[in-house]
């Protein structure tokens, strides 16, 4: 075809065989981009028909990703390979054009396919239920960046004309300048290992850490950073170095377990702490959740007195019922009793250190809601009912003195002078 196109534009007009190589490469420009509609207009497209009528879904994943879209697109340069070789003589400088953009074409389209091939499997992965606890992201973001890397210095080993094996024993002296440039892909990617490696952290789990005000669910971990969306509705980045080299706090252990801790106190006063008189035993034995409490304990109390001979005249001797013991143990079964509280966890109600604001009176419990809302109204139902409940004790919540109490106690010391 070549000499029947020579002879043909030399039968023309003499000198017109200069046009001779033109028109070569446009003819195989056209047939290159033929194959490439062709590839892409049928048979890619059949492909893609034919997956939608299998039962798997990796086939769908890929036709979905463009995989099979972008390998017709590698046609042209396996044409432009192929045809120059038959339509060009070996010494021509078209020939070494062609090939040299023929090569860059496949080289770029490979790369394509591979970052296409790779999103599919990441969604594919992450269509399995324990993608969440390892996360591939980040591995994936690694590939391809050392993917683009490679491709790179194959593109310039060729446009050099030189080895690319050349080319990267050259970069040893350029290893400096590429640790600056790529320093936060490079931590990222390292973090990314640990963090998925150790299961440290993954999407959906609640993290919390002050120092960059995140405090939310992580939605997003990439090869630098990791989105977390916080309470109010914010999106902080965090760089994913970061969370390998500071502290922070992942509440997934609370997600897993079902139960989201209580831990508040309430101070008494302790000016209102004092042993139970018989009115107040009479009182809170109709209490049901402690009415066995107190009958079993006035009954120990009874025979530890009777053996060690305790003379009953002084309320120092011996052993009696306190009312902050005994709102102690009303607390233990109010919580037993609440339909809210996680039975199986731990749950205890206990004293603190006496304060300058009173005695600490400390409930520890897990609701069995971990859900937020839910579990704040779980705690404001249980200490709306202790603060409402404490004076059937005799006790007093302590208060510090507000700008009322001092006016009340002015008027007061007024009215009796």
């Amino acid at each position: 075809m070549r000499d029947y196109l020579y002879q043909w534009l030399n039968s023309m007009q003499a000198g017109a065989g200069a046009l001779a190589t033109p028109l070569i490469v446009l003819a195989i420009l056209g047939l290159a981009a033929a194959v490439y509609l062709f590839a892409d207009r049928f048979v890619a497209r059949g492909v893609a028909k034919l997956a939608a009528r299998t039962r798997v879904a990796w086939d769908a994943t890929l036709v979905k990703r463009g995989v099979f879209h972008r390998l017709a697109a590698l046609t042209p340069a396996l044409a432009v390979r192929a045809l120059t070789g038959w339509w060009l003589s070996a010494d021509s400088v078209a020939l070494a054009v062609l090939h040299v953009a023929a090569h860059l074409w496949a080289l770029m389209t490979g790369v394509l396919i591979l970052y296409a091939f790779l999103d599919a499997l990441m969604e594919m992965y992450n269509a399995k239920p324990y993608a969440r606890q390892m996360p591939i992201r980040g591995f994936v973001q690694g590939v391809k960046l050392v993917i683009l890397i490679g491709a790179l210095i194959v593109a310039l080993a060729m446009l050099m004309g030189k080895s690319p094996a050349l080319l990267v024993s050259g970069l040893g002296a350029m290893t400096a300048v590429m640790m600056l440039v790529f320093k936060d892909p490079i931590l990222g990617f390292v973090a990314g290992i640990q963090l998925s490696a150790n299961r440290m952290l993954a999407v959906g789990d609640w993290l919390e850490m002050p120092k960059y005000q995140a405090d939310g669910d992580v939605i997003e971990i990439t090869l630098t950073t990791v989105k977390v969306r916080n309470w109010d509705q914010t999106v902080t980045t965090i760089p994913t170095y970061a969370l390998i080299a500071d502290s922070f706090k992942n509440w997934r252990g609370m997600q897993e377990i079902g139960g989201r801790r209580i831990m508040r106190n309430v101070n008494i006063d302790m000016h209102s702490i004092r042993f139970l008189s018989d009115a107040d035993v009479e009182r809170l034995r109709k209490a049901q959740l402690i009415s066995g409490y107190i009958e079993n304990k006035l009954a120990d109390i009874e025979h530890y007195n009777r053996e060690h001979g305790v003379d009953s005249s002084s309320p120092v001797n011996g052993r009696h019922l306190t009312n902050v013991g005994t709102f102690r143990a009303y607390l233990t079964a109010y919580l037993k009793a609440h339909p809210g509280i996680h039975r199986e966890l731990i749950m205890m109600v206990r004293q603190l250190q006496p304060t300058s604001e009173g005695l600490p009176i400390q409930l520890y419990a897990f609701t069995s809601d971990t859900a937020w809302v839910a579990h704040e109204g779980v705690q404001a139902d249980i200490f709306d009912h202790i603060l409402a409940v404490v004076p059937e004790f005799g006790l007093r919540v302590f208060q510090a003195p507000s700008g009322s109490d001092v006016r009340d106690l002015a008027r007061g010391g007024r009215s009796q002078l």
